[in-house]
């Protein structure tokens, strides 16, 4: 079900899609994170009720429950639980971890904390390779994605790790507490750009190879050029609310924000697709 709402005058429509259904016995507190796996059949999430499950998409019968450490809560990656303990021992984060990245096809994953710190993990031994960055603030969120060509992403002070794979010609993208967009190079270390927001970063992600988003406290959502990031190619504002989540879709992307909003741009399409339901419950993740 959905209605299409259009102001001609400003040139402006907006499609509210209704559900066509909906999970509500999966988790009995608010889900803090959630994926579904690569054919669309099986979803997996994560509570603040201390839970994470697995479930079947088409009808939201539980396969697999689990109960698990915090991080696994915050973060829904079960491959880095043990990151999770590593964070508690005080071996590595003083600071809770926020976000987590796969690096190519996942031997190494990446992962930001609290602390100001993102870290390059290896998965075969459950140690970490190394600080990719220490911002002195907050790091909210983290996406990583090859880089253009054109981009001078630095050379590496020292020789990889063996352990290090499929880094070179990455780029990291940091979404800083302190209104800062960071870019780093994932093999290098070496800073490619910091683009200054209106108020903290929670989200980026990578559109291509030359653009990215970053969503901010203040409900909005940059599109920069990582070839040029002295000032944005747009700004969407939709609402006020902290924009809580960021993904690429098809030509477009999906947004998730504070006050329920849930949006999908695509630049095939004249309106934007509002998914409705939540209503004022903030959207963690999409």
């Amino acid at each position: 079900k959905s209605i299409l709402v259009s102001c001609p005058h400003e040139n402006v429509s907006t499609k509210f899609l209704a559900p066509y259904t909906t999970f509500c016995r999966i988790h009995q507190k608010s889900i803090t994170c959630l994926d579904i796996s690569s054919g669309g059949g099986l979803g997996v999430s994560t509570s603040t009720d201390g839970t994470m499950k697995i479930w079947q998409a088409a009808n939201g019968e539980i396969r697999v429950r689990a109960s698990r450490r915090l991080f696994c809560v915050v973060c829904g990656f079960v491959s880095l639980c043990l990151l999770g303990c590593l964070s508690e021992g005080g071996l590595c984060f003083d600071a809770g971890i926020l976000d987590t990245a796969i690096v190519d096809r996942g031997r190494n994953v990446l992962s930001c904390s609290r602390d100001g710190t993102a870290r390059l993990w290896d998965c075969g031994k459950s140690a970490c390779l190394g600080v990719i960055a220490d911002c002195g603030s907050p790091v909210n969120g983290i996406a990583v994605g090859a880089a253009d060509n054109s981009l001078n992403l630095g050379t590496p002070e020292k020789a990889p790790s063996e352990r290090e794979v499929g880094t070179e010609g990455k780029i990291l993208l940091l979404a800083r507490e302190d209104k800062k967009l960071q870019g780093v190079g994932l093999q290098s270390r070496q800073p490619v750009f910091l683009f200054v927001g209106s108020d903290a970063f929670n989200c980026c992600t990578f559109l291509s190879s030359t653009y990215i988003l970053a969503g901010t406290q203040d409900g909005n959502i940059y599109q920069l050029d990582v070839r040029n990031t002295n000032a944005p190619i747009q700004v969407i504002h939709r609402s006020g609310a902290p924009v809580l989540s960021l993904l690429p879709y098809r030509d477009g992307f999906i947004a998730s924000q504070g006050d329920g909003t849930c949006f999908v741009v695509q630049q095939d399409l004249d309106y934007v697709l509002d998914l409705t339901e939540a209503d004022c419950d903030p959207v963690y993740k999409v």
